[in-house]
């Protein structure tokens, strides 16, 4: 059985190679775990155990596998140094996921540090609506691989509201058109369908507006579908491919 070990910083980049002049691919954020396929004195090569991703990270002291109890529901939270908003030593971003070792009065400790309670839901916690959450995201900026309140893609935006309900979803856009099953026209279209074009995916929030973490406008954007299709054909010279139903 692989060893995990879990990211504990807010969050670290996945370079496709082991170069930071390499593409980065995707980003691990707090609690995600892997294991290391490949070790050098400056780089891993890892396997992201939630996604299967691989690719390289800096070689830093990771900590062994945590086993989390809680995760983070707001776009961002903050880290305090003692049970007091006083002293802020870093923030965690929606989605990450860490284990509670001690409670006092409206704050929590974990293995970095104390946030408030209300900043966290159990680990078993899921929403009925998935993407009830997504606007949260509403004008971060768009970055390639990224998946953060510093900068998100668009496929990360789907995934990590998937993960977020304990549900598993690929990292990419063309993975996830082939994991997802169901198939919906898109005069059927509704809220929660996902539309997918060749490399980009985006949300339908209802049977009129999508949202999309959107390069052109270089940050997450609630825009209509019909004008989203058009203006894509128009500029990228492509085709939406399917359009899923979870």
């Amino acid at each position: 059985m692989a060893r995990f070990f879990t990211n504990t910083f807010p969050f670290i980049n996945l370079y496709k190679e082991a170069s930071d002049k390499s593409e980065i691919v995707t980003q691990m954020i707090y609690g995600d775990s892997f294991s290391i396929l490949k070790k050098t004195r400056k780089w891993l090569k890892i396997k992201i155990k939630e996604d299967g991703y691989k690719g390289f990270i800096l070689n830093k002291n990771f900590s062994p596998y945590i086993k989390a109890t809680h995760k983070v529901h707001k776009l961002k939270v903050k880290i305090y140094k003692f049970p007091n908003k006083k002293r802020k030593i870093n923030e965690l971003s929606f989605g990450s996921r860490l284990k509670v070792n001690e409670k006092k009065s409206e704050f929590i400790k974990f293995e970095k540090g104390w946030i408030n309670k209300n900043d966290v839901k159990p680990l078993s916690y899921k929403e009925k609506n998935t993407f009830k959450r997504i606007e949260l995201f509403k004008n971060v900026k768009y970055k390639w691989g990224g998946k953060s309140f510093k900068g998100i893609d668009c496929s990360a935006l789907i995934q990590i509201f998937l993960n977020f309900n304990n549900k598993f979803c690929p990292r990419d856009a063309k993975d996830q058109v082939r994991y997802f099953k169901k198939n919906i026209k898109l005069k059927d279209i509704k809220k929660n369908d996902i539309i997918y074009w060749k490399g980009h995916v985006a949300l339908a929030l209802s049977s009129k507006q999508l949202i999309h973490a959107y390069g052109p406008m270089k940050k997450t954007v609630i825009m209509g579908i019909h004008k989203t299709i058009k203006r894509i054909e128009r500029t990228a010279k492509l085709n939406v491919i399917e359009i899923k139903r979870l």
